[in-house]
């Protein structure tokens, strides 16, 4: 018979011994130390994942540091999360403490688990996105310099998910996270009427919209943008070159806070607008790093223990927050959008 599955292999191939026989029948984790899960089975089995935050994008050389450090402790055994960690699997407890000293010594960071800082899920960025406001990997770079601290221990009075987007498309679940960062353009499409009307496909282009912003212009055999209807999300670049949408002087960063994607205690809630604007200032980001170690130390300072971001701001209400945080509220916090009716918060009571 002809083979037919031409897909990826079959994960069952390249999971570890314990973990294949014992599959379904995990009953517990614990965190015996930031970074380190032990899994135990309903067998008494047992194995340890070991977590290591990663850049996004890496080097040959730095994953085969990694494919060394596993054969060398873990049977060749790791794994990538959707966070951009490693995670060494252990199944040997002689090896655990080898590996976390070899990783000590060349500079790794063990963290991640529990009340810390998650490795920052992040964008492609000016590095190679095509309709980027800011960039990713290098605003993430400035900010964890600064927060790895928090991502090596267990001190926060929760888990933070941070999440970086450079464009509202957001790729990067910045939708969803504790803080996040939303790269912004505020400056219309700069439409080359010439361009659309010989290079693109306009009913493409119309249809690419998300808020029907684009109207056909057949004078020009072209189209127009509908100003007050705009959300500045670069989709008509996708279908469109000619329609240029990065601004080195207005684009810049906003950042949101109180999201989360689980249903614990509460349920899911998408994040709020923070910061309207920061400016671009690369290559460390000074004034959005700033903000975030603000937006992260007064949650820690505030916060019950085991309280999420979001969590926190619904106990002590949106005004404390602004007053704690020291920023200012704007009209641009005020959900005003043609399509935000259901957001409201339409009642009077308000809380301080």
């Amino acid at each position: 018979m002809a083979r037919t599955d031409f897909g990826p292999p079959d994960f069952r191939t390249m999971i570890p011994p314990v973990i294949a026989n014992n599959y379904g029948k995990w009953k517990y984790h614990e965190i015996p130390q930031a970074g380190v899960l032990k899994h135990v089975s309903e067998t008494g089995e047992t194995i340890f994942s070991v977590r290591v935050a990663s850049a996004r994008l890496v080097s040959t050389d730095y994953i085969v540091d990694l494919c060394d450090i596993a054969d060398k402790f873990c049977e060749g055994f790791l794994r990538f999360t959707t966070r951009h960690n490693v995670e060494f699997l252990v199944s040997d407890e002689s090896k655990l403490q080898p590996l976390l000293d070899e990783l000590k010594a060349k500079g790794y960071l063990v963290g991640g688990t529990a009340n810390a800082i998650s490795n920052v899920v992040h964008t492609q960025g000016w590095i190679h996105c095509h309709t980027p406001a800011t960039d990713a990997s290098g605003l993430v770079k400035a900010m964890m310099d600064e927060l790895h601290g928090y991502f090596t221990s267990m001190k926060l009075p929760s888990r933070i998910r941070l999440a970086v987007a450079c464009c509202v498309n957001m790729c990067g679940a910045c939708h969803c996270s504790d803080i996040a960062i939303v790269g912004i353009h505020r400056a219309l499409p700069r439409i080359n009427h010439e361009g659309v009307a010989k290079a693109c496909e306009i009913p493409s282009v119309i249809a690419s919209c998300p808020t029907g912003a684009i109207r056909p212009n057949p004078k020009l055999k072209s189209v127009d943008v509908i100003k007050d209807k705009c959300m500045y999300c670069g989709n008509c670049y996708t279908m469109c070159p000619s329609m240029e949408i990065q601004d080195p002087i207005n684009d810049g960063l906003s950042i949101w806070v109180g999201g989360k994607v689980s249903n614990a205690r509460t349920a899911p809630k998408f994040s709020r607008l923070a910061i309207p604007f920061l400016p671009n200032n690369p290559p460390r980001w000074p004034e959005a790093t700033e903000a975030v170690i603000k937006l992260v130390e007064v949650y820690a300072a505030n916060a019950k223990p085991g309280e999420r971001y979001g969590e926190w701001i619904d106990r002590i209400g949106w005004e404390k927050f602004f007053r704690l945080t020291d920023l200012p509220f704007t009209d641009k916090h005020i959900d005003d959008f043609i399509f935000a009716p259901t957001t409201f918060r339409s009642t009077t009571q308000f809380r301080y």
